[in-house]
């Protein structure tokens, strides 16, 4: 459905209203923003609980004889590992070593994948998939088949024992199950945006009002709350968790990016390998760092970056960090200059401001324990 400003809306969007949301235009969706406010939304996750509409994300499924031939050309992590019922991080690979776009990758079957791809790519993923389609398998564009929403938190998994009688205590990090919650038939993901132990719940449109209420209404008294975009972004930064479009293009190879744990060259070709098998032999000359900002100022998006006077980039992501109470962010600089200790500059209002590069990730789940 379509908002009157051709914006598309989720299941969920009547809800959003209902709870005065401020809503945004993300990627042509209507998306909840903020609630009551970003650092609210943000310290509720890392101590208690948020739930999200991520029902903007896409879904594409490949399945048939030559399904997992289909995913092992198409990623660069290795999908031969997963067994039915689990999960992997990945990404499509664009032949320059590249990420199309990073994924999640579902095994639903022996024969049969889920792919959740971020919502500003969902068109443009379905077109590569098509394209680069190994013989004996099929994709299929199921967006408009899912509604999806994340459960994150330390009392996610109190919170969802209360809504589903599906063994939510013993599934393990990206592994998942069927079952159903608040009485509608769903997909459980122990997978989630935010650095935190949660949930990410893929169930039919119409399902998913019920379960958002449900939700809402067990967690209550753990302390949930509903969170938008905004904690979302602040959360995955704390976390160092990419965004695509930011900190992940077609420019920026995996390698550079400091996804070389996605990335497995020894389980045979696929698309990019030959490019990050070279940067794996000679080295990359540039790499994705962390910093902190050293004096005051907040990071933003596009802020030139600057070593002894010369430019070396822009900050691909800036916040200030809700949790950590720190400014921060992340940019690509060359390998030489990308250690912790090193000085960097970070241009704010035309005035350079010190930052420090800094170990990543800034935050580590153990630390709201």
């Amino acid at each position: 459905m379509t908002t009157s400003s051709g914006l598309r809306k989720t299941p969920l969007h009547g809800l959003h209203r209902e709870a005065d949301a401020r809503l945004v235009d993300f990627a042509g969706w209507e998306m909840p923003v903020q609630y009551t406010g970003v650092i609210e939304e943000h310290l509720a996750v890392r101590t208690r609980a948020g739930l999200f509409d991520v029902s903007h994300m896409g879904e594409v499924e490949i399945d048939g004889p030559g399904a997992l031939d289909a995913v092992q050309r198409l990623t660069c992590n290795d999908a031969s590992r997963l067994s039915v019922g689990q999960a992997q991080y990945s990404a499509l690979t664009a032949p320059n070593g590249a990420a199309v776009d990073d994924i999640l990758v579902y095994r639903t079957a022996e024969s049969r994948f889920l792919l959740c791809v971020n919502a500003a790519n969902d068109e443009k993923d379905f077109r590569w998939i098509s394209e680069n389609l190994a013989p004996r398998a099929q994709a299929r564009h199921v967006s408009d088949e899912y509604a999806q929403m994340a459960l994150q938190g330390p009392a996610s998994v109190e919170i969802m024992a209360e809504v589903t009688a599906a063994r939510v205590e013993g599934l393990a990090p990206f592994e998942f199950l069927e079952g159903e919650v608040a009485g509608s038939r769903a997909m459980i993901s122990r997978t989630g945006y935010t650095g935190e132990d949660g949930f990410e719940i893929y169930c039919s449109p119409g399902s998913a009002p019920g379960i958002w209420r449900a939700l809402m209404e067990k967690g209550k008294p753990r302390g949930l709350m509903p969170a938008g975009l905004g904690a979302r972004d602040t959360l995955r930064l704390e976390a160092c968790l990419a965004l695509y479009g930011n900190d992940l293009d077609e420019t920026t190879t995996l390698l550079e990016a400091g996804l070389g744990f996605i990335v497995k060259l020894d389980k045979g070709d696929f698309i990019g390998r030959e490019p990050l098998l070279g940067q794996k032999r000679d080295g990359i000359k540039r790499k994705l760092s962390g910093f902190v900002m050293q004096e005051r100022g907040v990071a933003r998006h596009g802020y030139p970056v600057q070593i002894d006077a010369r430019p070396v980039g822009s900050v691909s992501s800036g916040s200030y960090a809700p949790f950590l109470r720190k400014n921060l962010g992340l940019v690509y600089l060359p390998i030489g200059h990308a250690r912790p200790g090193a000085a960097v500059d970070v241009i704010i209002r035309a005035k350079p401001v010190r930052a420090e590069v800094v170990r990543t990730p800034f935050y580590r789940r153990s630390q709201s324990s």
